[in-house]
C-alpha cells in the first residue's frame, strides 16, 4: 500500500510557538497545559488509501478465471478492480492512466495479464493482498489490438493493427523471435491489407492450430509448426469475434451486418451455415435485412442437450430507442434479454476451464456501463443473480454524504431489518457464482454506517463496518410529494430545472434516530424511526416565508458588518399580526401578480402509506415571497431533547418544534449580531392547513419577473427595489455576498460572560466567519409539549474568523467533548405501555455544568474556511487559535474521536489533509494528499472517528482512507485474500477409441517452437521490456506450500534470466572490446614486421 510523506511535527512544539499560530493565556484562565493533558501526537497518524467500493467508472475491460472463480474489470482511466465472494474486493491503478482493452488471467496461476491503449501489457501478481504488477513490456512500433493466453500455457499471442502476431514469454515478458506476418498469413493474391488483428484462439483440439481473424473478414488457419496457413476463410462482412466448438471441427464468426457464420475447418470455399438471429426474413427467399453489428459470439456446448450461442448486438435497425440486449439461443428458442445499459463486454461461465471438453455453461456476466449483471442460464426465464456487492451507489447520483464510525451496536440490525422487507423477487436461488478469494482478519470490530443522499431524493444507508459496504436500508423522499406526469405538468413555482426532490443537506442523530434531510427545493422533512407499518391520512406541512431583511431604503454594507435592523414582525407573538389581511389567504400564481406565499413543491393530498423504517413527521417548506423564490437551506441541526429543528439559509434562520408541528423562531441574520432582550415567542394556534406561518417581515431585497427561475441561492434576478443610485452589477454582487448561516450547533453552555450555570444555548456560525450564540429558554408544558413556548435570546458575536463556518463543537475542562442532549429512541407507533416504559429509559438533558467565579469550565471550539480557534467558556476568550491555510480553504472540517482523545480534521482545496490537537491547536498530521480536480469530492469528503474518512473517487466510487497509523500498520491484515490455492482440475479423458485411433487433443511443445534457441531473438527495438515495482513484493507475499515455492523458484528464474542476461550483454560488450584491440594489434605488427630496429 502505498504511503504518502508526512510532515511530522514535533510533539513539544506548541501552537504558541508556530508562526501561524497564536496562543495567550488570559486572566484567571489556568494554562491550557496545566490543565488539559493532551494525548494524542503525531505517531497516532498516518495516512493512506483502504478499500474503494462501488461500481468500476467507465469499464472497459472483463476477465474471469473460472478454477479461482475471481473477476477482474478493466476501466478507460487504467483502474483495476478485482472481485471475489461478498465482501472480497480489491483496487489497483495502472501508473499511466491508459484504458485497459484487454485482461487475461493466468488460470489457477494467481496472475493477471493486462492490455493498455498505449501499447503496453502488464503482469500483475495476485498472490499478495495488495496486488503489483511483476513485469511491463511497452511496444514500440505496433499497436496492440488483441491477445490471447491459451490455458496452461506461458506464451502470450498478441495481434497488432498492423495485422502480425507476436509472442511473449509470460515469465520473463521477453519477446520471442518467432512472429506471424500478415503478408504471410493471407493470400499472396490479395492486393488489399486485411486490416487489424480483431481474433487469435488455438484449436481446442491442437494446439499447433492458431485461428487468426482480421477486420476485413478474412479468417486464417495458421499451421505454428510449419509457418504456413493451412486454411484461409473469407466473407464479405467485417468479423467482430469468433468462438470456437469444443471439438474444433467447427467456429462461429460475428459480422458487422449482423449475421453469425459457421464454418467447417476443412471447408473454406463457403460458410456451413448463415443466420442473422434478429433480422426479418423476407418471404422471397432474398437475403434479409442486416441489422446492427454482433460485436461478440460465444458458443458453449453441453453434454446432455443443445448448445447455447450467447452475443450482444445484432439488433435490427427499426428498434431506435431499444435499450441494449444480450440474445441467448439454446436449441430452437432464443432468447432476447434487455439491459438497463449498453453492454460493454460479457462472459459465459463455464463448469470446465479446459477448451476441448463439452463447457456446461451456467452463468454469463454481463459488463454494463454503469451495471454488472450475472444470468442465470440453467434456469427457466434466465433470471439474475442477486449482486452482493455495492455497485448501486449511483443508481441516482449522489449528492451528499455522511459518515458516522463507532455509532450505537443495534443501529445495523435494526436498518438491516427493516430493509430486508424491500429486497426484490425474483432472483436465481442459487448462490453467486463469483465466489473466490477469503475475507480479511481484521481487528476493527466497531460499527460504521455510511449515508449517501441522491439527485432523485432518496437517501441510502450502508453498513460500512471491516472495510466492507452493504446496503441497509433505502429511503425515497419524493414519496411525501405529488408527482408532475409530464414536462406540461411542471409545476411554475420550481427553483431547480432538474431533479427537484436533490438532498442538499442532511442531519442524523444515531441515538435518537432522528433524521432530518434538507432538500434543494427549500424543502426540509423531518423522519421518525418505527419498526411497525403506518398509514398518514394527511401529511403534516408547515410553510414558512423567510425572506431578506434589506428594505427598498436600505442597502446591504459590502464590508460584511451589518447593523441590525430588526423589522417589528419579527418580534410578534402571532403571525396573524406580522401578516397584512391579503396575506392569509391562499399563496397566489398568476401571470398578473408576482407568486407569493406558495411553496415549490405541493405535498401529497392522498393518505401516505408509511412501511417499517423512517416515517414522515412534519414538511416544512419555505415560500415565494413576492415574486423571489425562496433560498435554498445551507445549514440543518436537530435536537431530540428539546424536539427542535433547526434551518438556516441566506436570509437568515427558523426553528420549528417538530412535536408540536410549529414555527417558534424565524430570525433575519442581523437579529443575532446585538443582544436585545428577551422577545418571547407564543406557539401559533393549531395549523390550518397550508397557510403560512409566522414571524415574517415586510420587506424584501427586490422583485423578480414571474418568468425568472432560480438556480442557486446566489442567483441572479431583475433587482429594482434599492432606491440608491447603483449599477445592476453592483447590486447582483451585494446579493451574492449575502451574508447566509453556515453553521448549527446545540449545546448547553453560558451565553453570559458573567454566567455561572450552563443552559441551552446554539451557536450559529455564517458565510462571513461570525459566530453568534444564542440563549434558548423552552417552557415545556407536559410530556406531549403542546403549550411549548421557546424565548430567545442573542447574545451577540461570540468570535469572528476569516472564512466561513464550518463546524463548531464544545469540550469540557477536561478536553472530552460534550455532544448535545438527545433522548433515547422509542418506537412512535409503539403502544402506550411499551412508550412508558421506554419514557424510563429515555436520556433527559444532562445536567448543566456548573462554573466557580472567574474560572473557565468549557473550550469552544470553531472551525472556519481559514481559521481554527478556541475559546473558553464563559469568559469568552479566544485562547488559542491556528491560521489553517493562507493561500487555499477548507473544504471539510470535523471534530473527530481518535485514539481516545479529540482533534480537528481538515481536508483543504489545495488537496492537504491536517489534524490539530485538541484544545491546544498543535497542528498533528499535515499531507499534501489530492488536489481538488471535482466539485463531487469538495460535496462529499467527510471525516469519522477513530481515523476514518471517504468521499466519492468518481461518480460511482466511494473511496474510504484512514488517517491512523494503528489502521495503516493492520491493514494488511485486514484486507481480503484474492488467491487462494485451489487444485486444478483434471483435464479431460480422452476416451479409449480416441487414444487409439487419434482424434484428440494434440499437444505442442511451444518452449521447443517459441524458445530463443528455434525462433532466435527478437527484435529489440519493437518492444521495451520494464520491471515492475512487485518483483521482490510478490516473491514475499506468495502463498505458503508447494504453490509458494513454485511462485519463488519462478520469481528467482526470472532474476535469474534477468542477471544472466545482464550479463551477456555485458560479454559481448568485452568480446567486441576484444576484437577491436586484436585488430589494432595485428595492423601494428603488418606495419613493422619487416623493419629493423633502428628503422623503427
Amino acid at each position: 500500500m502505498k504511503k504518502f510523506n508526512i510532515r511530522k511535527v514535533l510533539d513539544g512544539l506548541t501552537a504558541a510557538s508556530s508562526s501561524s499560530s497564536s496562543a495567550t493565556a488570559q486572566p484567571g484562565t489556568p494554562r491550557e497545559n496545566d490543565v488539559v493533558q493532551e494525548t494524542l501526537q503525531s505517531e497516532h497518524f498516518q495516512l493512506c488509501k483502504t478499500v474503494r467500493h462501488g461500481f468500476p467508472y467507465q469499464p472497459s475491460s472483463m476477465a474471469f478465471d473460472p478454477v479461482q472463480k475471481i473477476l477482474a474489470v478493466g476501466t478507460q482511466t487504467g483502474a483495476l478492480r478485482l472481485f471475489g465472494r461478498a465482501g472480497v474486493e480489491c483496487y489497483c491503478q495502472h501508473e499511466s492512466g491508459a484504458a485497459v482493452i484487454q485482461l487475461q488471467f493466468l488460470i489457477n496461476e494467481g496472475a493477471l495479464v493486462s492490455a493498455l491503449a498505449d501499447d503496453s501489457i502488464h503482469l500483475w501478481n495476485l498472490r499478495q493482498k495488495i496486488p503489483a504488477i511483476l513485469h511491463s513490456l511497452k511496444f514500440n512500433r505496433e499497436r496492440i489490438t488483441y491477445c490471447h493466453l491459451p490455458f496452461q500455457s506461458k506464451w502470450l499471442y498478441i495481434g497488432s493493427e498492423r495485422g502480425n502476431i507476436h509472442i511473449v514469454n509470460v515469465e520473463s515478458f521477453t519477446l520471442s523471435g518467432y512472429v506471424i506476418m500478415w503478408n504471410k498469413a493471407i493470400e499472396l493474391s490479395t492486393k488489399t491489407h486485411p486490416g487489424p488483428v480483431v481474433h487469435i484462439s488455438d484449436n481446442p483440439m491442437d494446439e499447433g492450430k492458431l485461428l487468426i481473424g482480421f477486420e476485413c473478414g478474412v479468417v486464417v488457419l495458421w499451421d505454428l509448426k510449419s509457418k504456413k496457413a493451412d486454411y484461409r476463410y473469407n466473407y464479405d462482412e467485417a468479423i467482430h469475434s469468433v468462438a470456437w466448438h469444443h471439438e474444433g471441427k467447427q467456429f462461429v464468426c460475428s459480422h458487422s451486418d449482423g449475421t453469425l457464420t459457421t464454418w467447417n475447418i476443412r471447408a473454406p470455399a463457403k460458410p456451413a451455415q448463415i443466420i442473422t438471429p434478429h433480422g426479418k426474413q423476407p418471404k422471397d427467399g432474398k437475403k434479409p435485412e442486416p441489422c446492427k453489428p454482433i460485436l461478440k459470439v460465444e458458443y458453449k456446448t453441453t453434454r446432455a442437450g443443445d448448445p447455447f450461442m450467447v452475443l450482444s448486438g445484432g439488433l435490427s435497425y427499426d428498434t431506435v430507442g431499444r435499450r441494449a440486449c444480450l440474445t441467448v439461443m439454446h436449441g430452437k428458442s432464443t432468447a432476447v434479454l434487455e439491459m438497463d445499459y449498453p453492454i460493454v463486454d460479457f462472459i459465459t461461465l463455464c463448469e470446465t476451464p479446459y477448451p476441448n471438453d463439452f463447457q456446461e455453461p451456467y452463468a454469463v456476466v454481463v459488463l454494463l456501463e454503469k451495471d454488472l449483471v450475472v444470468i442465470d442460464l440453467g434456469q427457466i426465464g434466465y433470471p439474475i443473480f442477486e449482486s452482493p456487492y455495492p455497485l448501486s451507489i449511483h443508481e441516482s447520483p449522489v449528492t451528499c454524504c455522511e459518515y458516522f464510525a463507532d455509532c450505537p451496536s443495534e443501529l445495523i440490525p435494526a436498518l438491516y431489518s427493516v430493509g430486508s422487507r424491500q429486497k426484490r423477487q425474483g432472483y436465481s436461488k442459487k448462490e453467486w457464482p463469483i465466489s473466490g478469494g477469503n475475507w480479511g482478519q481484521g481487528t476493527q470490530t466497531y460499527p460504521e454506517i455510511i449515508i449517501t443522499g441522491h439527485a432523485d431524493g432518496s437517501i441510502k444507508f450502508w453498513d460500512a463496518s471491516a472495510l466492507m459496504l452493504q446496503v441497509l436500508y433505502k429511503l425515497k423522499t419524493a414519496k411525501v410529494f405529488e408527482r408532475a406526469r409530464g414536462k406540461e405538468e411542471k409545476p411554475s413555482t420550481d427553483i431547480v430545472d432538474e431533479d427537484p426532490f436533490a438532498i442538499q443537506t442532511l442531519f442524523w442523530c444515531p441515538e435518537s434516530r432522528m433524521l432530518c434531510v434538507a432538500g434543494v427545493s427549500a424543502h426540509v422533512i423531518i423522519y421518525r424511526f418505527s419498526k411497525q407499518e403506518a398509514t398518514t391520512e394527511v401529511v403534516q406541512l408547515l410553510e414558512v416565508r423567510m425572506q431578506s431583511e434589506f428594505s427598498e431604503a436600505d442597502s446591504p454594507d459590502p464590508g460584511g458588518e451589518q447593523t441590525p435592523t430588526l423589522p417589528t414582525s419579527a418580534a410578534s407573538s402571532s403571525p396573524q399580526e406580522a401578516e397584512p389581511p391579503n396575506q392569509l389567504t391562499a399563496g397566489v400564481n398568476s401571470s398578473e401578480g408576482a407568486r407569493d406565499n406558495i411553496p415549490c413543491l405541493q405535498v401529497r393530498s392522498s393518505p401516505l402509506k408509511q412501511s417499517p423504517g423512517y416515517q414522515v413527521e412534519l414538511v416544512v417548506q419555505l415560500v415565494w415571497v413576492s415574486g423571489e423564490p425562496p433560498q435554498q437551506i445551507t445549514s440543518l441541526a436537530v435536537n431530540s431533547s428539546f424536539g427542535l429543528v433547526v434551518f438556516g439559509n441566506s436570509n437568515g434562520l427558523a426553528v420549528v418544534d417538530y412535536v408540536q408541528k410549529t414555527l417558534l423562531l424565524n430570525l433575519g441574520t442581523s437579529e443575532l449580531y446585538s443582544p436585545s432582550d428577551p422577545c418571547q415567542r407564543q406557539p401559533r394556534s393549531p395549523r390550518k392547513p397550508r397557510q403560512p406561518s409566522g414571524g415574517f417581515c415586510d420587506s424584501n431585497d427586490g422583485s423578480n419577473n414571474s418568468e425568472d427561475r432560480c438556480k442557486s441561492p446566489t442567483s441572479d434576478g431583475k433587482d429594482n427595489a434599492f432606491t440608491r443610485s447603483r449599477s445592476s452589477s453592483v447590486t447582483s454582487i451585494d446579493r451574492e455576498s449575502r451574508e447566509a448561516i453556515s453553521s448549527f450547533y446545540f449545546c448547553e453552555s453560558f451565553p453570559r460572560k458573567s454566567g455561572s450555570l450552563a443552559s441551552p444555548c446554539l451557536l450559529v456560525g455564517t458565510t462571513q466567519g461570525s459566530v453568534m450564540m444564542v440563549a434558548l429558554s423552552l417552557q415545556p408544558g407536559g410530556d406531549q409539549k403542546l403549550q411549548q413556548s421557546l424565548s430567545f435570546a442573542s447574545c451577540g458575536t461570540l468570535v469572528q474568523l476569516k472564512g466561513g463556518i464550518l463546524t463548531m463543537a464544545l469540550l469540557d475542562a477536561a478536553g472530552t467533548m460534550l455532544p448535545p442532549s438527545c433522548e433515547v429512541w422509542y418506537d412512535p407507533n409503539a403502544s402506550d405501555e411499551e412508550k412508558e416504559k421506554e419514557k424510563t429509559r429515555r436520556r433527559r438533558p444532562a445536567t448543566p455544568p456548573s462554573s466557580q467565579e472567574g474560572q473557565d469550565s468549557q473550550f469552544a471550539v470553531l472551525c472556519s474556511e481559514k481559521q481554527a480557534n478556541v475559546v473558553a467558556m464563559p469568559s469568552q476568550t479566544s485562547i488559542y487559535k491556528h491560521n489553517i491555510t493562507e493561500t487555499s480553504f477548507v473544504l471539510r472540517a470535523d471534530v473527530v474521536q481518535m485514539a481516545g482523545a479529540y482533534c480537528i480534521a481538515c481536508f483543504c482545496a489545495n488537496g492537504h489533509i491536517m489534524t490539530l490537537s485538541l484544545p491546544s491547536l498543535r497542528p498533528l498530521l499535515d499531507i499534501n494528499y489530492l488536489p481538488l480536480t471535482d466539485m463531487r469530492i469538495a460535496r462529499t469528503f467527510c471525516f469519522s472517528n477513530l481515523g476514518q474518512a471517504l468521499y466519492l473517487t468518481s461518480p460511482t466510487e466511494i473511496q474510504r482512507i484512514t488517517y491512523s497509523q494503528e489502521t495503516c500498520d493492520n491493514l494488511q491484515e485486514m484486507l481480503s485474500e484474492l488467491f487462494t490455492p485451489v487444485e486444478t482440475p483434471e483435464a479431460p479423458n480422452r476416451g479409449f477409441f480416441k487414444g487409439l485411433f487419434g482424434g484428440g487433443a494434440q499437444s505442442l511443445d511451444r518452449e521447443d517452437l517459441f524458445g530463443e534457441t528455434t525462433a532466435g531473438k527478437a527484435s529489440r527495438s519493437l518492444a521495451q521490456h520494464i520491471p515492475g515495482p512487485g518483483s521482490m513484493e510478490g516473491m514475499k507475499g506468495a502463498a505458503s506450500g508447494v504453490v509458494g515455492d513454485l511462485a519463488r523458484a519462478r520469481v528467482a528464474l526470472d532474476e535469474r534470466g534477468q542477471k544472466l542476461g545482464e550479463l551477456e550483454e555485458r560479454t559481448a560488450a568485452m568480446m567486441a572490446s576484444a576484437e577491436s584491440f586484436s585488430k589494432h594489434a595485428h595492423d601494428m605488427m603488418v606495419k613493422y614486421k619487416d623493419k629493423k630496429w633502428y628503422q623503427l
